[in-house]
């Protein structure tokens, strides 16, 4: 049995209900709000939205973002089957997960993301999906390891899984990132793991670019639609 595939809660090795308290509030902004963008995933995309980069590029495309720093694929799918999709009708998701499925294999966890894409599309039928995905194994942790092989040979395999399926785009995102000899900088990511400023720009500008023209392109369908 995947487990990454199975939809699971959190468990609050806490105490204080925190993550719960998370998605609860997720899912009172699908009531509250109308984003055109969703960013969806783990600690990638939660780092993201404190940054500069996030307030400048991608806060005027009227976003939300609905990542857990610790979330596995497993998690991120009992949060879309429970709420986190409702009452929202977004033009693009952008998806990154499979970060925390450490324990998990390569195969494992590409079932799991596909899993996520599948859910998303059999509730937002025509949204666009973006999976963000690095060619050099993940573009996570200072030296080349076997993590960082696992992560490429996962994003190999979405690559193939995904290959032709309408509406969802893989993105090459760690332009600049991996250095010659294999190493990342932590002028890019402080821990080797989060980015920096200016690391999200380097990462995240194919992203923007892809988001830029897929709004571009719903305003001119709209304005091309008769009005009834």
């Amino acid at each position: 049995m995947n487990v990454t595939t199975l939809p699971a809660i959190c468990k609050d090795l806490d105490g204080d209900d925190r993550w719960l308290s998370i998605h609860k509030r997720f899912v009172a902004e699908c009531k509250e709000k109308d984003p055109d963008v969703m960013f969806i995933g783990d600690c990638i995309l939660e780092s993201l939205q404190f940054t500069d980069y996030w307030n400048q590029q991608f806060v005027p495309m009227h976003c939300l973002n609905f990542s857990i720093r610790s979330d596995r694929t497993q998690n991120i799918l009992w949060r879309l089957q429970n709420g986190e999709l409702e009452n929202v009708r977004p033009k693009a998701i952008v998806l990154h997960a499979g970060t925390n499925n450490i324990g998990d294999t390569a195969e494992e966890v590409t079932e799991g993301i596909l899993e996520l894409v599948r859910t998303i599309r059999q509730k937002l039928p025509d949204v666009y999906i973006i999976l963000p995905v690095s060619c050099a194994g993940g573009g996570c942790f200072k030296q080349p390891n076997e993590l960082r092989d696992k992560n490429g040979q996962v994003n190999r395999l979405l690559r193939e899984r995904c290959f032709g399926i309408n509406k969802v785009q893989i993105v090459t995102v760690d332009n600049g990132l991996i250095q010659s000899d294999g190493t990342i900088s932590h002028h890019d990511m402080f821990d080797y793991l989060n980015l920096t400023n200016v690391g999200c720009k380097k990462v995240f500008e194919p992203v923007c670019d892809l988001l830029h023209q897929i709004l571009t392109e719903n305003e001119r369908e709209r304005d091309l639609t008769p009005s009834e």
